[in-house]
């Protein structure tokens, strides 16, 4: 995320070196060796993470209110130059997810097929779903879509009990991917922007969809699917971190449909450990600690027994490298 500063003063324009004046900001220059100072203040989550990749135990009990204490880190010239360690016990508080503990992702995982004729049953419930899926926004696309109808009867309700569904839409899919989500059982609670911009890290002008205006912007609902209090109100999951993130992620266009790596931070906050599952992936997708679907995977790779046997058991004649007891089949 960036945001400029009022506090700093334009630049001048940098030397000339071939008859023309670099321009300033962000992203100005980043090939060359004129590189041009960036005007911007830039951003990120100061978080360490755990010390070592063994299991840490969480009690709940010990953990503060996040919201409740400000830490101020200060600094001497005494000090040694370069990054310094938050202290353990000043670091943010985030909760350890659905397990309550911290373990270390598995391989990424991935398995080749068509939701729409695949029994989801054998691949468990999972905490966190997402989907960017092929809608059919009524423009000539590079690939494949699927009809509203076929849509609204992709089997993720079986795919999740409780947790959390993060939808890409764009065009008239905003309107029917709110549809589609009270289909599946969900309440859209939130949504993110995903802001377009090129190799300058300039807002693109010229996106391929939309009838009106050129679209330089992309929205990822955000969906829950939880039980509710006696009074009617939504009954958070106590595994959910919230207010960690934004809700703009500014990020360079890469391949088609490619989706900017920023969002998989902002929902493995949201929902450290626990099981993720992206639909309508593609290998560029495949993740630690993700299981991916889609029709263009090859070979399934799958790193988890149980899953493995399930869809072994219900698909006996289907190949599965499973490297975690290495077997081919």
């Amino acid at each position: 995320m960036y945001s400029a500063s009022p506090s700093i003063h334009p630049l001048p324009a940098a030397p000339r070196t071939s008859g023309v004046a670099l321009p300033s900001g962000l992203g100005a220059g980043g090939r060359g060796k004129d590189k041009a100072p960036c005007k911007y203040v830039h951003f990120e989550v100061d978080y360490d993470g755990p010390e070592d990749d063994e299991t840490m135990d969480v009690d709940e009990a010990a953990v503060p209110d996040r919201r409740q204490s400000t830490v101020t880190i200060s600094s001497t010239s005494d000090e040694p130059a370069g990054p310094k360690r938050i202290p353990v016990d000043a670091r943010l508080p985030i909760g350890l997810g659905p397990t309550g503990k911290l373990t270390k992702p598995s391989p990424p995982q991935w398995v080749n097929c068509d939701l729409r004729h695949f029994d989801a049953t054998v691949l468990g419930k999972f905490h966190v779903i997402m989907a960017d899926p092929p809608w059919d926004i009524h423009m000539s696309l590079p690939y494949g879509t699927m009809t509203d109808d076929e849509m609204k009867a992709m089997p993720i309700p079986e795919l999740q009990d409780e947790g959390l569904l993060f939808l890409w839409v764009t065009g008239r899919a905003m309107e029917l991917g709110r549809e589609c989500m009270q289909a599946w059982g969900y309440t859209r609670v939130d949504e993110v922007v995903w802001v377009k911009t090129n190799q300058l890290q300039r807002v693109i002008r010229t996106g391929r969809t939309g009838h009106w205006l050129n679209h330089t912007k992309e929205h990822m609902l955000v969906g829950i699917k939880t039980h509710t209090n006696p009074d009617g109100s939504l009954k958070w999951p106590t595994w959910i971190n919230r207010g960690l993130d934004t809700d703009v992620i500014v990020s360079e266009v890469r391949e088609t449909s490619r989706k900017p790596d920023e969002v998989y931070g902002i929902i493995e906050r949201m929902c450290p450990g626990g099981r993720k599952v992206e639909i309508f992936g593609r290998r560029h997708n495949a993740r630690p600690g993700w299981i991916t679907l889609g029709n263009q995977l090859g070979q399934d790779m799958i790193h988890d027994p149980e899953l493995a046997e399930r869809i072994r058991a219900r698909y006996p004649d289907r190949k599965i490298v499973n490297a975690a007891i290495q077997v081919a089949r």
